[in-house]
């Protein structure tokens, strides 16, 4: 199944490094595509249990979907993430 998810605080090319470094982990991941631009995520399943998890990294990693809460620890998070990725 394809799935696009809307995500907060992904704004460059390290944010997305971040992400994809963490995501690929995953196992059961078919295929994943992250758009700095229009700050998406698309990503190819076999199950919800895998979007959940998915979902829950990602607010994790400081870049919770769209509907969930986006306070200041998880907008640092973020950047700490960001900065790494650069660098990565």
């Amino acid at each position: 199944m394809k799935t696009v998810l809307q995500v907060q605080n992904l704004k460059c090319g390290g944010c997305a490094n971040t992400i994809a470094d963490h995501l690929n982990k995953i196992e059961g991941m078919e295929s994943l595509g992250i758009e700095a631009e229009t700050a998406s995520i698309t990503l190819e399943h076999q199950d919800a249990e895998l979007l959940q998890q998915v979902k829950t990294k990602l607010k994790t990693l400081g870049y919770p979907v769209v509907d969930e809460e986006n306070g200041m620890l998880l907008k640092a998070k973020s950047y700490v993430s960001c900065a790494i990725g650069k660098l990565g």
